[in-house]
């Protein structure tokens, strides 16, 4: 598994977010970003494999970039906010980190998983 992985569960629906477009970028620390990878959630809402197993990244911020907008167009829906960005810190060491994304078309929320 990627030392980085989410998921994305519908809250209004009740149900996975599948086919959600998601981008992994570093967070340097004068602020500019790069791109790692690209993925897309799977019929379970999963991105379980963002990196290869042996990438180990090294400590400081990184962002999540989740294209909401394209997913509740797919479903026919209104949505305020056409992505999402979770911005996050991890330690050197190579450990996992989840982070998971609750999506509703006018909210979202998220936290660190396991």
């Amino acid at each position: 598994m990627s030392q980085i992985s989410t998921h994305i569960l519908d809250t209004a629906r009740g149900c996975p977010a599948a086919g959600v477009t998601l981008s992994l970028h570093r967070i340097s620390d004068t602020g500019e970003r790069r791109q790692l990878a690209e993925a897309v959630t799977n019929d379970d809402g999963r991105a379980g494999n963002l990196l290869s197993r042996e990438v180990v990244l090294e400590a400081g911020a990184y962002c999540l970039h989740f294209d909401t907008a394209a997913y509740f167009e797919g479903l026919g829906l209104e949505a305020f906010y056409p992505f999402v960005e979770v911005v996050f810190r991890i330690d050197a060491g190579g450990r996992h980190y989840h982070v998971p994304l609750l999506l509703s078309p006018f909210g979202y929320s998220t936290y660190r998983g396991s």
